[in-house]
């Protein structure tokens, strides 16, 4: 769906609440040429006690974790940035959507130095369902291991959320699509599997869980960490340090992606090669089930990870 589409009007944008349309930049804004912006998604829930966004407080930690290798001042506080959202969900009447802060220098120059360029910094809110379709959700998605490779975090900061570092997930998942996949997974510059192109990645086997280790160059994804969470709760081993070869995808019993966006979607085909039974397994329900009737219900032990809206 296109935001034309979408019944939403309001952004906030740089301390003031304006216009969806009217939300504009400098052509010449630094961000645009560069990629010098660093972003965020989160996701809201409309939970039995009401709209509730979910574990707010990491991804905004995060958000400015990811400004400090810039040196970009983000100018307001986690508490301004909070109100700021909420108010703009109450203006949206918005109850189960998804949320995108973002911060980038703006206009004054444009040399590769960002010098003098203001930080600029917006929140939109907007409906987003299923990432990858709802059908995604219970049969799993077909993937491609990408030919792009991970940038390495000798390279650029991977534990930043940065915009121009997501040409190599737009690469790899567009290389995916033409052939006929649904979404890539992408090596790191050894070869081993690092992410999703927006995803974070887990292998089942023999009844314990793995993960990619942060230290191949992955993106430590927010649900990726309650995906752990939850797996751990269930009383599943899981090993979220681990390094994992390119073969060993074909030879999983079961694979999901975690992400904001995707949530838990398995993974029933890698290449040509049909993983488990090729539907979704067992474990990846049992975790994807788990997930979202806590997203739903904002159960008392995990209430830590919900800011509710009202």
């Amino acid at each position: 769906m296109s935001f034309d589409e979408m019944d939403v009007s309001t952004i906030w944008m740089d301390g003031e609440f304006v216009d969806w349309d009217d939300a504009q930049i400098h052509v010449l804004s630094h961000g645009l040429h560069y990629g010098t912006g660093i972003f965020e998604g989160v996701r809201c829930y409309d939970t039995v006690d009401g709209p509730a966004i979910f574990r707010w407080d990491e991804h905004l930690q995060r958000l400015y974790d990811s400004a400090k290798p810039y040196e970009m001042e983000i100018g307001y506080t986690p508490e301004e940035l909070t109100d700021a959202t909420l108010e703009l969900l109450r203006r949206e009447g918005l109850s189960s959507c998804y949320i995108r802060p973002i911060a980038f220098y703006g206009y004054d120059s444009l040399g590769v130095s960002p010098g003098n360029c203001p930080t600029q910094i917006a929140i939109a809110a907007w409906p987003w369902g299923t990432y990858l379709g709802e059908e995604a959700i219970e049969r799993g998605v077909k993937v491609k291991v990408a030919s792009w490779r991970k940038h390495a975090s000798s390279q650029v900061p991977t534990n930043a959320k940065t915009t121009g570092l997501y040409v190599n997930s737009m690469l790899a998942g567009e290389e995916a699509r033409r052939h006929g996949y649904a979404e890539a997974i992408v090596l790191d510059k050894e070869g081993y599997v690092a992410e999703g192109p927006g995803e974070n990645l887990f292998l089942v086997r023999d009844g314990e869980i793995s993960t990619p280790a942060l230290s191949q160059s992955i993106l430590d994804g927010i649900t990726r960490q309650s995906v752990v969470r939850i797996a751990r709760d269930l009383g599943y081993t899981v090993h979220d340090q681990a390094t994992i070869s390119r073969g060993e995808l074909h030879t999983a019993d079961e694979l999901f992606f975690s992400g904001t966006a995707a949530e838990v979607t398995p993974i029933r085909q890698v290449d040509n090669v049909e993983i488990g039974s090729g539907s979704r397994g067992t474990i990846t329900e049992e975790i994807q089930s788990r997930f979202f009737e806590i997203v739903e219900e904002a159960p008392d032990e995990y209430a830590d990870w919900f800011t509710f809206v009202e």
